[in-house]
């Protein structure tokens, strides 16, 4: 097995032994009885010209292989979403073209399923009468229809900042619909019980998603998760396990992936998709580790040692030589190249921030 050294606290960089990956499948093994979504990430183009921080350069061929990798797997795509770095890189007009060339891409796959956010984003900051914002939403939903997508309504930081009160929600919402996030695992159960015969619930709870969809006899979440992203093999597993009537298998196999699914969302939860794209770079999705925005930079390099540990812990390295190579901490004066985000195109040469050491 490889042995690389990671950063361990105050003792420094310390040896750490990589194990197996599990055998997860790479194909959809059957039909799921839950519906699931994975909200997918986007892969900037690291050689783009501009300024990473104002421009949206997207690798439009990198980016869809990964939608079709999804699935692949059976599993849904929820489009243009958080995970998309939507408002935090993603601008409104790339997101469109997001959702056209995703749309698009899915109807040469059979069973393809993709849902894409509308939201308000098109929006300049300031100040913006209720009417407007609810204008903003219908304009984005338009767009994707046009397109040929399927809605999910986003939560709008414009209304946000112009409501005044919960009557002000109902007026907005009220014509539009909205995507609601509880992140509460026993709040989600209490309004999933209040909801009417075939109204489903979505969970996005990153810390509780296998109690929520596996349910209880009143009843069970679907899945809409920016995880499912970055396990998608396992989830997909799971998923085909409790199809076919196996709860402890789905339990055992997601099992795993809670420590990982808490470490990549902690707290500030916004910046949680640099792991969900650093996963997708350890696990060979992509040549490189560099993120619209600039967003690499927003975990430190002991957040993503620590998230190579757990990963490696959960057997989700597809290949732990690769992931291994990728990882490139060798001594003290390597550590910015990962922190700054340099970390490159592979086969870069020995003696190169992305070698693999020993």
């Amino acid at each position: 097995m490889a042995v690389i050294r990671l950063p361990s606290g105050k003792s420094g960089l310390l040896p750490y032994e990589l194990g197996a990956a599990r055998k997860l499948p790479q194909r959809a093994s059957g039909p799921f009885n839950r519906v699931a979504l994975a909200a997918a990430h986007v892969v900037a183009d690291p050689l783009a010209d501009g300024d990473p921080w104002l421009d949206t350069r997207l690798d439009w061929d990198a980016t869809l292989a990964y939608r079709r990798h999804l699935w692949g797997l059976g599993l849904g795509v929820a489009e243009a979403m958080d995970t998309a770095q939507r408002g935090m890189g993603l601008d409104w007009p790339t997101s469109l073209e997001l959702i056209r060339r995703s749309v698009e891409a899915g109807r040469d796959i059979p069973g393809a399923v993709i849902f894409s956010g509308a939201g308000t984003d098109q929006l300049a900051p300031g100040a913006h009468s209720l009417d407007a914002v609810a204008a903003a939403y219908e304009e984005q939903a338009a767009s994707i229809e046009g397109a040929g997508g399927r809605l999910i309504l986003m939560a709008s930081r414009a209304l946000a900042a112009a409501a005044r009160g919960p009557e002000d929600y109902a007026r907005v919402y009220g014509r539009n619909g909205v995507k609601v996030s509880l992140l509460d695992k026993d709040r989600e159960i209490a309004l999933r019980r209040l909801l009417p015969p075939g109204v489903r619930m979505y969970t996005g709870d990153d810390f509780d998603y296998a109690e929520l969809i596996a349910g209880d006899a009143r009843g069970h979440s679907d899945a809409l998760l920016g995880i499912f992203d970055a396990i998608a093999p396992a989830a997909a597993a799971a998923l085909g396990a409790l199809a076919r009537g196996g709860d402890d298998e789905f339990h055992a196999i997601l099992a795993p992936t809670l420590p990982l699914s808490r470490h990549i969302f902690k707290p500030p939860t916004r910046f949680y998709k640099t792991g969900i794209v650093f996963m997708a770079y350890l696990n060979g999705h992509q040549r490189h580790f560099t993120m619209v925005g600039g967003q690499q930079s927003a975990r430190s390099l002991p957040h993503l040692a620590e998230l190579f540990r757990l990963a490696d812990a959960a057997g989700l390295l597809a290949d732990p030589d690769l992931a291994a190579s990728r990882m490139p901490v060798r001594s003290p004066l390597t550590l910015p190249s990962l922190r700054d985000g340099s970390l490159p195109l592979p086969h870069c040469g020995r003696g190169s921030t992305a070698q693999r050491s020993g």
